[in-house]
């Protein structure tokens, strides 16, 4: 990553900056407004030191905050993919993992995993699926669902994280 192609944060007004990097967190614009309002250098036009900041701020919400953002993402090969409800990069992104392409069975695996992840933990099953196929997917749930849910908090963070870099040298 080096300079955005699409963009030049430390010239876009609060506005602008917000619509274009609103989905670098699903369905999260708190995180780029928070980004926004600390001051963007000309050093921030730069991908590696923005996605730095975008991580960090994050990082340093609160557990609500956090949660919310946690939740705010689709479960994988779940309700909201089938009936085509998913953002763009969540579309694209689970497709490039093979997801789109499930069998049956995998499909009522997933859905299966999905609700005990959901009933034990509280909220979605995160992974960052670039570079995974659906079967590295279902076999990261079957590790992952047997973590306390202190761990799987922290996991889905860093996916959280992983995604926005995924998103971020999309740019």
């Amino acid at each position: 990553m080096g300079f955005l192609s699409t963009c030049t944060p430390s010239q876009m007004t609060r506005q602008a900056f917000v619509e274009h990097f609103k989905d670098l967190y699903e369905h999260s614009s708190w995180v780029a407004e928070a980004v926004f309002d600390k001051g963007l250098s000309k050093d921030l036009d730069h991908a590696e030191p923005l996605l730095a900041v975008f991580q960090e701020t994050m990082l340093a919400a609160s557990q609500a905050q956090q949660l919310t953002l946690i939740c705010a993402h689709p479960d994988l090969a779940g309700k909201a993919a089938i009936r085509g409800e998913l953002t763009l990069s969540s579309t694209a992104e689970q497709a490039g993992a093979g997801i789109s392409a499930c069998s049956a069975a995998e499909f009522a695996k997933f859905t299966q995993l999905n609700e005990a992840y959901k009933t034990k933990f509280g909220f979605p099953f995160i992974k960052a699926v670039k570079g995974s196929d659906r079967h590295q997917i279902l076999a990261a749930f079957e590790v992952r669902i047997h973590h306390v849910k202190d761990v799987e908090f922290g996991q889905a963070l860093t996916e959280i994280n992983k995604i926005a870099s995924f998103r971020m040298a999309d740019m």
